[in-house]
């Protein structure tokens, strides 16, 4: 069964509304904040951009937190690997993205909405503006404030506590304390800023940041209650689930399927692998372990993909054939994610670059045994001290590669590898509806400092 995602775009306020749009909203503002809340508790919905963490507690917890105001964030800032989802929802319905933060505005008690997504989506930033100006004109969404956030291309904008930065008009540099803590254009003394002379009330203004695919059910889950949604997926990942599949496939593309629908049934929908090629390894973005092809049976939950080994993360998927080298895998993943650090947590940076280029050396056929140990060394401190995830990505993305394929490893430390076939960092540019798939090839020029060669 699928819902979220409709078969083509909703190209006006009045097919929206024609359709049910604006029905979660007005049943929200009859339950109240807390009967909203109450919903989402019920029918179990949990966070679509990588933590699954559960919604209405979110809800709650931004509600209930320190003193101040209340923001509500969209965060469209779609740049992990393999995705594409974020983007299709919003060219395709972006009335509902904007009516579930209309809810969840509502349900936290705040008085304005950021709508955050990068400065070179233009369609998806078209279709945002679109929505907010005709939905504000109907009159559903009363005095509530809508801003659209054009950001950078940086991995790390996508990240909650960087996303805050980037709305005050900073570089996307993560923060200390998450959003709850800390929200947007909080007086709060953090140690780090001069606060001003005179102040004297001090406001951590509270602030919840959900992903598009999260709001958008929101608004589904108000429409039709909790039992409707608790009909689909399984008892502690209900509902479905937008899955991006790209990489060594007939087909890429972006499918809705209910959660626990096993991985190899959303791969036969995407075609399987090419003639002659059988696949050995997924990546759910750059965020967690291999999953090698035995596991492929597993079925599309938090914690199915947990007990695996792995993660669901955001339900983008790259997919390896035999012709794959998982040494060359291993270093492209790992120089992204040494790129996109950000440099604040010197054992990230440094951890991530040295990593690279261990495996770099191991790839070219130049590597040794040292090599290897100096990367495992890096792989156990690469954590230290980080503000964001991105140093746990790098320490399980790569580690993970190591124990599954060792055989790769040895085969280039012993130079009886075969030739390469180069890796490529899956970032998504454009996934057609025939399923052709364009990667963003200028990423292999970036630096660590952010700059383009």
């Amino acid at each position: 069964m699928t819902f979220l995602l409709p078969d083509a775009p909703i190209g006006d306020v009045h097919s929206y509304l024609a359709a049910g749009g604006g029905e979660g909203l007005r049943a929200a503002t009859e339950l109240g904040s807390e009967g909203t809340i109450l919903e989402l508790d019920a029918a179990g919905l949990r966070g679509r951009g990588g933590a699954g963490f559960p919604t209405g507690r979110k809800w709650r917890s931004v509600r209930d937190a320190g003193e101040g105001q209340r923001f509500v964030v969209a965060n469209g800032a779609e740049g992990e690997p393999a995705t594409f989802k974020d983007r299709l929802l919003m060219r395709r319905d972006p009335y509902r993205v904007l009516e579930g933060a209309a809810i969840a505005a509502l349900a936290i008690g705040a008085g304005d909405v950021y709508l955050a997504t990068k400065a070179t989506y233009t369609t998806e930033i078209e279709a945002l503006q679109r929505a907010a100006v005709d939905l504000s004109a109907t009159g559903l969404l009363g005095n509530l404030r809508i801003s659209i956030v054009e950001g950078p291309d940086e991995y790390l904008y996508g990240e909650e506590k960087a996303l805050l930065e980037v709305i005050e008009g900073r570089d996307p540099l993560p923060r200390m304390l998450p959003p709850y803590q800390h929200g947007l254009f909080a007086t709060v003394p953090t140690g780090w800023e001069d606060q001003g002379p005179g102040q004297t009330r001090w406001e951590s203004n509270p602030t919840l940041v959900n992903n598009v695919e999260t709001l958008a059910t929101a608004a589904h889950i108000l429409a039709r209650g909790a039992s409707w949604y608790r009909s689909m997926g399984t008892a502690a990942s209900p509902g479905t689930l937008l899955v991006t599949i790209v990489g060594d496939v007939e087909r890429a593309g972006v499918v809705e399927v209910e959660m626990g629908t096993p991985f190899s049934d959303v791969l036969d929908r995407c075609g399987g692998p090419h003639d002659g090629r059988r696949f050995v390894a997924a990546f759910s973005g750059a965020s967690n372990a291999v999953l090698t092809a035995d596991d492929f049976d597993v079925p599309l939950t938090y914690e199915d993909l947990a007990a695996r080994g792995s993660g669901l993360g955001a339900a983008g998927f790259v997919l390896y054939d035999d012709s794959a080298d998982m040494v060359s895998v291993a270093r492209e993943l790992s120089r992204f994610l040494a790129v996109e650090s950000c440099g604040q947590c010197p054992p990230c940076k440094s951890g991530t670059i040295e990593i690279t280029e261990r495996l770099l050396t191991i790839e070219q056929g130049t590597g040794d045994d040292a090599d290897l140990g100096a990367l495992n060394a890096r792989l156990r401190t690469v954590t230290d001290a980080n503000r964001c995830y991105l140093g746990t990505e790098e320490q399980l993305v790569v580690a993970s590669i190591l124990r599954a394929f060792p055989e790769a490893f040895a085969a280039r430390l012993e130079g009886t590898a075969g030739p390469l076939r180069p890796a490529l960092v899956p970032l998504v540019k454009e996934i057609t509806d025939d399923g052709q798939v364009t990667y963003d090839q200028r990423h292999a020029r970036k630096q660590p400092d952010w700059t383009f060669r």
